[in-house]
C-alpha cells in the first residue's frame, strides 16, 4: 500500500489497507492531542479503530499544541 502521509510518500508493502489506529501505532504517533484527516475528511478519535486507510489515500496527522 502506498499513501501520502503528511505530504510525504509512505509505503507499506505488506498490506493493502490498515486502520487509523494501526497507522498511528506503526508510525509512533503518541502525542495526546492529534487530528487525523483522510482525503480532507476529519476522523474522530472514537472512529480510529474502524476507519480504514486505503492505497492512494492522503493522510494528515496533526499535533494540536496550545500555549499562552
Amino acid at each position: 500500500m502506498e499513501i501520502t502521509l503528511n505530504n510525504r510518500p509512505e509505503r507499506f508493502p505488506e498490506t493493502d489497507s490498515m486502520s487509523v489506529s494501526t497507522l498511528l501505532e506503526r508510525k509512533n504517533f503518541t502525542f495526546k492531542f492529534l487530528v487525523v484527516r483522510i482525503n480532507d475528511k476529519t476522523i474522530l478519535p472514537d472512529a480510529y479503530d474502524h476507519t480504514i486507510i486505503h492505497d492512494g489515500d492522503d493522510v494528515k496527522v496533526i499535533h494540536l499544541i496550545s500555549g499562552g
